[in-house]
């Protein structure tokens, strides 16, 4: 089990990485080429939610693997379910349930990484 939760950690923190470079870095309007709900939220917001992506990508992986406060893992696994939780609200007031389902897949994975890191499978 040790092993699944550093996979769907690893996967998450990449996915993570990768989408909050993008929205804290790329210009808003190239954004909202990829992403519609994007021209829906002010600049300083959506650079927000990126650098907390980041950050939360980051908690996923460096406290555990440097032994350095692994506390920080599950509660990164928090912060990021609770961005795809108000992910999720976002798409379904603009009705966008492909974009619902990827959030409700997310959430479920860091949940899961939560639970494992909280519980049975703590550092």
């Amino acid at each position: 089990m040790n092993i699944a939760l550093w996979i769907v950690a690893g996967a998450l923190a990449a996915m993570f990485a990768m989408a909050g470079v993008m929205k804290s870095t790329q210009p808003q309007a190239k954004l909202a080429e990829k992403l519609p709900w994007v021209a829906d939220v002010s600049l300083p917001t959506l650079r927000v939610i990126g650098v907390a992506e980041v950050l939360g990508a980051l908690g996923l992986i460096l406290p555990a693997w440097t032994g350095i406060a692994p506390i920080l893992t599950p509660l990164a696994a928090v912060g990021l379910a609770v961005i795809m939780a108000l992910a999720a609200v976002t798409h379904a007031r603009r009705k966008e349930p492909a974009a619902i389902v990827f959030n409700l897949v997310l959430l479920a994975a860091s949940v899961f990484v939560a639970w494992g890191r909280f519980g049975p499978y703590a550092y």
